[in-house]
């Protein structure tokens, strides 16, 4: 009959592996921190103290993260009868469950890597994001990396893992009980439950150097928490003041000298913009393209610039047009960039607007157009389900055009992302062809796909070789200035506004969690026989771009757009918002006000050049009221469906 005291060294046999797979996950994490820092290099300080900081909590993550990950082989140590673990066939399953979950954490630590560089951050909301769009994202991969060498590495490496291994995963149980293991498993279900109300991914934010924060992660965490935060209720999470009072506060940020509100309902943004004379009822091609940072143009960037001769036309092309130097995108994704550009509005906390429920009937730029008489249009090279973007845009008053408009004869070069650019402005110039033969003004809104990776494009266009963001920069460059030589021979060419500007930048990582110049972009546009050439240097969101662009066209027209016509403004007045997914930035005079979860208002005096900042000694309250009304709102009207809009009703 065993003894009592033959119980606890039977339970240490029995969850041996726990120990060693503990080690081991803990040793990757820490490895995987550590190839970080170096490839982050200078932008995190030489200082012993932050590497400590990052070392530190790093290691209070990677602990609890691996409570949370050993679960599987928790549950299978609990349940499995002693007769089977022991068992030569049940010890031989137990190991391949092992190596498996070995494999896996060697995986995702490779894929923290590439994520690294692509994102300069753990795992975070991108990830997740990318995680429903199986198909996009893998063949991404597929087309950008050594996907099948590497994972020949990670296989090696996991089988030498293993062998040295070998010792601690020997089968050994000298009469473990079902209720002394089932004790084990409730001491690791408190630590679980403790650890889930105790600690979330926002604590380890405390020092300076974004950099220094997102190390101190853990990526598989990392994207967890961010996987639950996906929708944030505002007004849950976020600094709030009385909703009456931020009404009256956004009424009065709104008031333009050219509009008046149709209502003193203090509850009603609804407006009417008014323009003198007559209307320009001109066609308009408003482009975005995929992650123009504003430093790729010399034209912009100037000496502060950190690269040369990418944008030969489109700095030539400046010189023609009315150029923005001063315009900041509103987040970090594609689909904020089409948000702020159809709807005009803030971002909301969260998910973007075009992929979450309820967001159909919203007004839209579509809208002003459609109620002149245009075919109002959203164009993309890829296949428009991904990112939600064709329900959105089909649904808020444009139609959607994709991928499956365009004939395969007629594809010059494609890859999983979608077609080159330059058989989108294909299939955009044979739309607008049809609506000139129909006789109706054409709205256009144009997604390009080409600079994302993998960065592939038709052969013989640029001076670069194919797979980097350089060529794929240039390769965008020479296909904006094709399209507008083709455009330039037809008829509709003189009576055409081109809007030319970005969805957002190719990266957002850097020293600050907003860093300003990482949303820095450009915004041309372009008509010979209409728009005068200049340069503009207001600060200016994207989401004053609808407005403004209407204002040119000399429309009046109902809004509720949240967008300043920038030339309707007296200066003083510009503003611009930048978010990531979690805190949300507002740029006005030299003072950045951010709003994150469950924190005060921040302020600082961002560098626009470098993205730096500098604390402020008071906080501006007039600033960070507005930051916190225009946030807000937005996002009360979203989440209660108020921003749904009546065309023919105008409210």
């Amino acid at each position: 009959m065993r003894s009592h005291s033959s119980v606890p060294g039977a339970l240490r046999q029995r969850f041996a592996p726990l120990v060693w797979f503990g080690v081991v996950f803990v040793v990757l994490a820490f490895v995987t921190r550590l190839v970080l820092l170096i490839k982050t290099g200078k932008d995190v300080p030489h200082d012993p103290l932050q590497w400590l900081y990052l070392f530190g909590v790093g290691l209070g993550y990677d602990l609890m993260t691996y409570v949370y990950f050993a679960w599987p082989m928790l549950l299978v140590l609990w349940l499995l009868p002693r007769r089977a673990y022991l068992s030569r066939i049940g010890h031989a399953i137990f190991l391949g469950f092992c190596f498996v979950l070995l494999f896996a954490v060697l995986y995702l630590a490779a894929s923290e890597l590439v994520f690294w560089n692509e994102f300069g951050a753990r795992f975070n909301f991108i990830a997740v994001d990318y995680l429903v769009y199986t198909h996009e994202v893998v063949g991404n991969i597929q087309e950008s990396y050594p996907i099948v060498r590497w994972s020949i590495y990670l296989l090696i490496a996991t089988i030498l893992i293993f062998l040295f291994s070998r010792r601690a995963l020997r089968a050994r149980d000298s009469g473990s009980r079902f209720l002394g293991r089932t004790a084990v498993v409730g001491v690791w279900l408190v630590l679980t439950v403790a650890g889930s109300f105790a600690i979330d991914g926002s604590m380890k934010d405390r020092a300076q150097n974004n950099y220094v924060n997102e190390l101190a992660g853990n990526g598989i965490y990392q994207f967890f928490a961010a996987f639950r935060n996906n929708e944030l209720d505002y007004a849950r999470y976020y600094k709030t003041i009385d909703n009456d009072e931020a009404f009256r506060t956004l009424r009065g940020l709104l008031q333009t000298p050219d509009s008046k509100f149709v209502s003193d309902d203090p509850h009603n943004l609804t407006r009417v913009v008014t323009n003198e004379g007559p209307e320009k009822h001109l066609n308009v091609v408003l482009i975005s393209v995929e992650s123009l940072s504003g430093d790729y143009m010399e034209a912009l960037a100037g000496s502060t610039g950190k690269h040369e001769h990418l944008t030969p036309n489109l700095d030539t092309l400046a010189d023609k047009s009315l150029f923005f130097t001063q315009l900041y995108a509103n987040g970090t994704r594609t689909v904020r960039g089409l948000e702020a550009l159809a709807l005009s509005v803030p971002p909301t906390p969260g998910e973007s607007i075009v992929k979450r429920p309820g967001n159909e009937g919203l007004f839209s730029l579509a809208d002003v157009f459609n109620t002149k008489g245009y075919t109002s249009q959203f164009l993309y090279g890829g296949y428009g389900y991904f990112d939600n973007m064709n329900h959105f845009f089909s649904t808020n008053g444009y139609e959607a055009v994709d991928r499956n408009a365009i004939a395969d004869k007629d594809i010059h070069a494609e890859n999983v992302w979608g077609v080159a650019d330059e058989d989108l402005f294909t299939l955009t110039i044979s739309q607008m062809d049809k609506s000139f033969a129909a006789g109706k003004p054409y709205f256009g809104h144009v997604m390009t796909t080409s600079n994302h990776r993998p960065f592939t494009f038709p052969k013989d266009r640029v001076d670069m070789p194919q797979g980097s963001r350089r060529a794929a920069v240039k390769y965008t460059d020479w296909a904006i200035a094709d399209f507008l030589k083709r455009a330039s021979t037809k008829p509709w060419f003189d009576d055409t506004i081109f809007i030319i500007t970005a969805d957002h930048c190719a990266t957002s990582a850097g020293k600050t969690s907003l860093p300003v110049d990482r949303y820095h972009i450009p915004l041309l546009i372009y008509s010979p026989k209409h728009v005068q050439p200049g340069r503009v240097d207001r600060l200016m969101s994207q989401i004053d771009i609808p407005p403004t662009l209407l204002g040119l066209l000399n429309f009046s027209y109902t809004t509720r757009f949240f967008g300043y016509d920038l030339f309707k403004i007296e200066p003083g007045r510009e503003r611009a918002f930048i978010s990531t997914y979690q805190e949300l930035g507002y740029m006005h005079g030299d003072k950045l006000t951010s709003l994150v979860p469950r924190d005060p208002v921040k302020q600082v005096v961002p560098n626009r050049d470098t993205g730096e900042t500098t604390p402020v000694e008071q906080i501006d309250q007039a600033d960070a009221n507005a930051a916190v009304s225009y946030y807000q709102i937005a996002a009360y009207l979203f989440t209660n469906g108020l921003m749904k809009y009546d065309a023919k009703a105008g409210k």
